[in-house]
């Protein structure tokens, strides 16, 4: 287990909470927070344990002693144009009833970290235009609007 450092400058979260990868073990609870999202997922536990496999990407839990409270997942890439890898924020998703304790704060926190170790030359996310919370949130975490992100849907 990899444990990260807590530094939500906004908010002191809770100090039962622990950061650390997610872990074959964890792909119930991945699967019961992505649904949290939106009913239209589809994802389940095989594909949660497909996703954990892969080498260029992972899943932050945020972790209120035993339970898990919520995730921030990600991929690296390479990227030609920085010369170098690029992060992207897949989902970051906090359980409805711990929002507003720093938990969300605490993951981007840990990731930020991760993003330096790596030496990463890039962050990026998308996130749906009329989500002002959500925009604010990634702001005070140095993010900046810089590009728009498209996206074109096929069937599974």
């Amino acid at each position: 287990m990899i444990s990260f450092p807590l530094m939500d400058h906004n908010l002191n979260p809770p100090s039962n909470l622990s950061i650390r990868s997610a872990e074959p073990a964890d792909a119930a609870h991945i699967v019961q927070l992505i649904r949290q999202m939106g009913s239209d997922s589809n994802v389940n536990e095989e594909y949660v344990l497909h996703y954990l496999a892969g080498s260029e990407r992972g899943v932050l839990l945020a972790c209120l002693d035993d339970h898990v409270a919520g995730l921030l997942s990600y991929s690296v890439r390479a990227d030609l144009y920085h010369a170098g890898n690029s992060v992207l924020i897949e989902e970051l998703v906090v359980e409805e009833s711990h929002r507003g304790q720093g938990i969300g704060g605490a993951l981007m926190e840990a990731l930020l970290a991760k993003v330096e170790r790596l030496g990463c030359r890039e962050l990026c996310l998308a996130v749906m235009p009329d989500n002002k919370p959500a925009i604010r949130f990634y702001k005070r975490h140095g993010l900046v609007e810089e590009a728009l992100f498209l996206e074109r849907h096929f069937r599974p």
